[in-house]
């Protein structure tokens, strides 16, 4: 089983985005790359704790490669726009992956070339070590899922989702 932990905006986009193809075992919404321990969801909006919200997504790559995940992460959001995502703006909503390791790393640097010939030289992602993962509260996992008639889901995530299931359909469940 592999893992990524990724970041690019509201977590809930990621969650709802990914859960929906084969070969994912799980995605988990939390935080990453900030400077408290343990922190809230409250107290990460609040923009001055350093994390960012992210997903840690396992998968089996004997079902879906990990050039898939990361092109779909590419197509998910817009990794061109630094600590933002549409209308959610902080440092939270940044554009990042996190490796665990060298190999990892080098993936992602070949993801965002990939991603260059979509978007340009204007990429903003940022690849880091992985700190600390922190789960996010259990209201957040799965939130589209349970809410999909929520306002901002409605606005924001389907259309997000909506948009890789209609390029990545040979992966849906």
């Amino acid at each position: 089983m592999t893992e990524f932990v990724l970041a690019g905006g509201c977590f809930w986009c990621l969650d709802s985005a990914y859960s929906q193809f084969r070969g994912i075992e799980d995605v988990t919404c939390g935080y990453t790359g900030g400077k408290n321990a343990n922190p809230t969801y409250e107290q990460v909006c609040d923009g001055n704790t350093g994390h960012a919200e992210v997903v840690s997504v396992r998968f089996d790559e004997s079902v879906i490669s990990s050039s898939d995940i990361l092109d779909i992460f590419f197509t998910l959001h817009d990794p061109t726009q630094l600590n933002r995502q549409g209308h959610d703006i902080g440092t939270q909503y940044r554009s990042a992956m996190y490796y665990s390791d060298d190999a990892q790393k080098d993936l992602f640097t070949q993801a965002i070339e990939r991603a260059k010939e979509i978007w340009g030289e204007g990429i903003v992602t940022e690849v880091t070590k992985l700190p600390h993962f922190f789960d996010a509260e259990p209201y957040h996992q799965d939130f589209f899922a349970k809410n999909p008639n929520q306002g901002y889901c409605v606005a924001v995530v389907a259309p997000k989702v909506s948009k890789v299931r209609s390029k990545f359909t040979h992966l849906l469940k």
